[in-house]
């Protein structure tokens, strides 16, 4: 027998509804407990009333349902605007793994290799060469030397390429970035194809804050004939229903974005610029990226259950947990804390968690993610099938290892 065309109405829009939105869970249906839980909350109190955050949004959400969603503080200082749940941040680096996502994707249609050199979608890029410092300082100069083998795909997507990250090879790009947000747009970095790289292709890790990912997101524009916008918006985006995320929000996300700020003797200061690394014509996949958490975590949840979401898959299975994978070892890693400590690997555009005990935290081996530069931090322990963020617009050194702690102590089963 047929439901009445009311309630069939009902259901299916019940179905959208449900496909569109993680449900909201008691924190105890999902092996959390709520008054451990409100630690993040008293955690989050402690840094707003000592000054050193304006406010936040936390969230934890567990096998695809969200535990805790808390907004904190306020999101501008000179009005007290208070934050709300739907706030937006500015998640700078944390755009990355969204971009490691994309570039997967293609590789998964045969668009893109992993071990394809960069020169096969960028001609410029094909007579690099390395620098060789003539001396301790980067005032003494350097000479240069023809690369080994060419930087590949998943150089860039492992910061192994030594490109643009660090003392030699910036040098050449300041043109180029002065243009990137209002001209060229990601065309900027087929300008940075005879810059020096710091090391030999593969032979060492050091981060490349801009550029490497940068580079990333205009091979998918030139494999996928689609700007990077579109294509994660239509091929991510949409499919997730992340529908707080944007590179240049408009007039109404714009009047909930979170101011940034800088600590400084006199508190805390207003950032100038803070868009620098956004604009309506560069989508930057290195760090251009606004969202809210909610939107932000179905993102998250996609990687903690494996590629797929509510019945949307992006990735298949084995792509997921390659995307995840520790390809670069703690012992080829320099300790850059806070970026890499003992016991991090590193995998495509994440951090990966190897040895718990040597990092000392209550994180479970396997658990990745990633921060972005004003403070924002992501945490998906795929044993828990756990997601966590904590959105600021602060960097605190230090903060997101008691974020950690918050979250993971308060798991019951």
């Amino acid at each position: 027998m047929q439901p009445p065309l009311r309630i069939a109405c009902w259901l299916w829009a019940l179905t959208l509804s449900a496909a569109g939105h993680a449900q909201s869970v008691k924190p105890e249906s999902v092996g959390l407990s709520r008054e451990r839980l409100e630690r993040i909350d008293d955690f989050m109190q402690k840094h707003i009333e000592a000054g050193h955050v304006s406010g936040g949004v936390t969230l934890v959400a567990r096998h695809g349902k969200i535990a805790h969603l808390q907004a904190h503080g306020v999101m501008d200082l000179q009005s007290g605007k208070p934050v709300e749940k739907n706030t937006l941040y500015r998640i700078a680096s944390m755009s990355k793994p969204i971009t490691a996502l994309a570039v997967l994707m293609l590789v998964e249609e045969g668009k893109i290799r992993l071990n394809d050199p960069v020169s096969l979608y960028l001609p410029s890029f094909a007579k690099q060469v390395v620098a060789v410092p003539k001396g301790n300082s980067p005032q003494d100069g350097f000479d240069t030397v023809p690369v080994k083998r060419a930087i590949t795909i998943k150089d860039l997507l492992t910061h192994t390429a030594g490109f643009q990250s660090g003392r030699y090879s910036t040098t050449p790009e300041s043109t180029a970035a002065q243009q990137r947000r209002h001209e060229l747009g990601l065309a900027w970095v087929e300008q940075l194809g005879a810059a020096p790289l710091d090391f030999q292709p593969g032979s060492s890790w050091a981060y490349s804050a801009l550029a490497g990912f940068d580079v990333l997101s205009r091979i998918v524009e030139k494999t996928s004939g689609m700007t990077f916008d579109a294509f994660l918006q239509e091929r991510i985006f949409k499919p997730l229903n992340m529908k707080d995320i944007t590179f240049w929000p408009n007039e109404q996300q714009r009047a909930r974005l979170a101011s940034s700020y800088v600590a400084s003797p006199n508190g805390l200061q207003p950032r100038p610029d803070p868009d620098s690394m956004s604009g309506e014509r560069y989508f930057s996949g290195a760090g251009g990226l606004m969202t809210s958490a909610e939107s932000y975590a179905r993102f998250a949840m996609l990687l903690a259950q494996g590629g797929q979401l509510d019945g949307v898959r992006l990735l298949g299975k084995r792509t997921a947990e390659v995307m995840r994978s520790p390809h670069i070892p703690n012992t080829l890693i320099p300790d850059q804390p806070p970026i890499i400590s003992a016991g991090d690997g590193f995998g495509f555009g994440v951090k990966v968690l190897t040895d718990p005990l040597a990092t000392g935290t209550l994180l479970s081996e396997g658990a990745f993610g990633w921060f972005g530069f004003y403070g924002t931090y992501l945490i998906v322990a795929p044993k828990e099938e756990l997601v966590a963020i904590m959105m600021v617009q602060t960097y605190l050194p230090g903060m997101s290892d008691e974020f950690e702690t918050a979250v993971m102590q308060a798991i019951t089963e």
